[in-house]
């Protein structure tokens, strides 16, 4: 889209819309959408230079026609979207506090991120919602204090880990 301005659409070859949003000078610049070539929405949010950027934003997965597109799915017969990341953006990489939804709208994960990696304290959730582990991460792994539950909400771990790994004491 050279040199366009304004509110612009834009459309797949099979006549879907592809992004509806903001540019400026050609590119993608202030609030936008981006959808799939079926139609469904996958991205909510600002954008700076043809870049998603800073705020709030949301990412969305969808399931259509008994097949998940995109994970572990229960089947489902028609598309049902659902919320995947609510997610602060910075230079278009997750950063500070982020929600990760599962395939059952269900929360995954929250915790802090530094560039696109889990720092900082978080917690994971198993699928249906219960507490799975709470604890220290860096660079996205498990490090620092955690402690780790089972399915039955039971604590089967607490203590140290180190790159992922607990640390025998």
């Amino acid at each position: 889209m050279k040199n366009g301005n304004g509110n612009i659409k834009e459309y797949y070859n099979n006549g879907k819309i592809k992004f509806e949003g903001e540019y400026l000078n050609g590119e993608k610049n202030g609030k936008g959408k981006e959808y799939d070539k079926k139609g469904n929405l996958l991205f909510e949010g600002k954008y700076l230079n043809n870049k998603k950027w800073n705020g709030k934003e949301n990412e969305y997965g969808f399931y259509e026609y008994d097949k998940y597109c995109g994970g572990n799915p229960p089947y489902f017969t028609e598309y049902v979207p659902y919320l995947k990341f609510k997610v602060n953006l910075l230079n278009g990489k997750k950063n500070g506090f982020v929600k990760k939804y599962n395939s059952y709208g269900n929360l995954e994960f929250e915790g802090e991120y530094l560039n696109d990696a889990i720092n900082g304290i978080g917690k994971e959730y198993y699928d249906d919602g219960r507490l799975k582990f709470e604890g220290e991460y860096l660079n996205g792994e498990k490090n620092g204090k955690g402690k780790e539950y089972n399915e039955n909400g039971y604590l089967v771990f607490e203590g140290e880990y180190l790159n992922g790994i607990k640390k025998n004491i």
